[in-house]
């Protein structure tokens, strides 16, 4: 495995889009679960979520992969991704 891959981040995930909250946020708590992430909602919203997420690098790229594909009810158009101090 490369380096990479052990590296433990933690970072801020906004999502933005035309995203319903009420079933968005369960899902993301799921996925992030099934990811072995740890996981927090800083904002939830119906065009805005924030969430704050650690764990290794290559699994944060995982989440924000399934994020962007989501449930089939919203619609994700960007995801923005910052490191957490």
């Amino acid at each position: 495995m490369s380096d990479e891959s052990q590296t433990h981040l933690r970072e801020r995930m906004t999502i933005l889009g035309d995203l319903d909250a009420e079933t968005f946020v369960p899902w993301i708590r799921r996925h992030a679960a099934k990811l072995g992430l740890s996981q927090a909602i800083a904002h939830p919203g119906p065009d805005r979520i924030e969430l704050d997420l650690a764990g290794p690098a290559e699994l944060i790229d995982m989440m924000e992969v399934g994020c962007s594909l989501g449930p089939i009810d919203v619609w994700v158009e960007t995801i923005d991704r910052r490191p957490l101090a």
